[in-house]
């Protein structure tokens, strides 16, 4: 796919000149800059790009961005500007009617934050269905049906048959971690995606757990990927997250679709690592799973057994929301409670 970037910036300056409310300038952003826009979908065709067209479109895209981002602010002050000048025949004396403008809750945001640090480290943010098959959820993922860890990951299931008749019906995914194999299944390496979403599980409802929360899954794939590597991008993603005087520990652990598995912990940003409430006493606090993808992941996936080697981690936004901003339970960000929603 080619893209006119001298016709698109022409079209945006055309539109430009139309904006004169905020409604239109919100509509402007989310048409070019959206988590569906334009320039997602320009970066998106990166990878479908010819390798020496790769840095100039990614460089246009970038420029593009900016020159958006300055007019989106530029009409922002024109129109406060404008609307703080009360025509000459308004009547101050009379109360107004106050309006209320709302904005992005505190898990899209933090979702946003987390996909734009990963934008920048070269991922591109893909989306996979809610609705998913049994295959791609377990089997795929290397979770047979009598796997111990099945039990982990159980869901609900829906009484809507498997299209591609490799499990007995399909099911709200219990992680986003489906969507690796859809992307191996539709693009062959090198590729770096990050995929966020909702994910479902028949949990108890109390402070800490909840029956649909989001995840964030992430992918890289290359012939010569090694574990370093894999810590040296997580390294760097909790630095620009929580600060650079944060420090990292990987503890050894088990996730069927990767070998070897590691949980990964931050010192707690509170006490510095001494121990506080919020890390209980311990110093340190988990924030996320990750690890190498496992080979039968890639057979599974269509790839030539032994070729390629890739990273994948996996991280709950609600959990990280919670340890950035100190939330105590989980169920506030459901709940619709302005006063709490109101302080973000």
């Amino acid at each position: 796919m080619s893209w006119n970037f001298q016709e698109i910036e022409d079209t945006v300056q055309q539109e430009a000149k139309y904006i004169l409310d905020f409604q239109r300038l919100e509509a402007f952003r989310t048409k070019y800059l959206g988590r569906k826009g334009l320039l997602q979908e320009i970066y998106a065709s990166l990878s479908s790009l010819p390798h020496d067209q790769r840095p100039l479109v990614g460089k246009n895209a970038n420029d593009l961005r900016n020159n958006i981002s300055a007019i989106i602010e530029t009409k922002q002050k024109e129109i406060k500007g404008k609307q703080a000048q009360a025509p000459p025949d308004t009547d101050i004396t009379i109360p107004g009617v106050a309006s209320t403008i709302g904005h992005q809750h505190i898990l899209t945001q933090t979702i946003d934050e987390i996909c734009g640090i990963f934008e920048g480290l070269g991922f591109v943010v893909q989306e996979g269905p809610e609705i998913e098959t049994e295959f791609n959820n377990f089997t795929a993922l290397n979770i047979p049906v009598d796997h111990p860890s099945r039990d982990a990951f159980d869901t609900f299931y829906l009484e809507l048959p498997d299209p591609g008749h490799q499990g007995r019906y399909q099911l709200l995914r219990s992680h986003t971690s489906p969507a690796q194999i859809r992307v191996m299944q539709k693009n062959q390496p090198p590729l770096a995606v990050i995929v966020p979403g909702r994910v479902y599980r028949p949990d108890a409802v109390d402070a800490s757990h909840s029956f649909m929360f989001h995840q964030i899954e992430g992918l890289l794939v290359n012939e010569d990927v090694k574990f370093s590597e894999l810590k040296g991008l997580l390294t760097v993603f909790c630095r620009r997250l929580f600060g650079e005087k944060i420090k990292m520990r990987f503890r050894p652990h088990f996730f069927p679709f990767t070998e070897p598995s590691a949980e990964v912990d931050i010192s707690c940003y509170i006490c510095d690592g001494k121990g506080c409430s919020v890390c209980r006493r311990k110093g340190w606090l988990e924030i996320m799973g990750c690890g190498m993808v496992h080979p039968k992941v890639f057979v599974t996936a269509g790839y030539p057994e032994g070729k390629y080697k890739g990273l994948a981690f996996g991280l709950g936004v609600e959990r990280i929301t919670m340890l950035k901003y100190g939330i105590e339970d989980i169920r506030l960000f459901f709940e619709n409670d302005v006063r709490f929603l109101e302080q973000f």
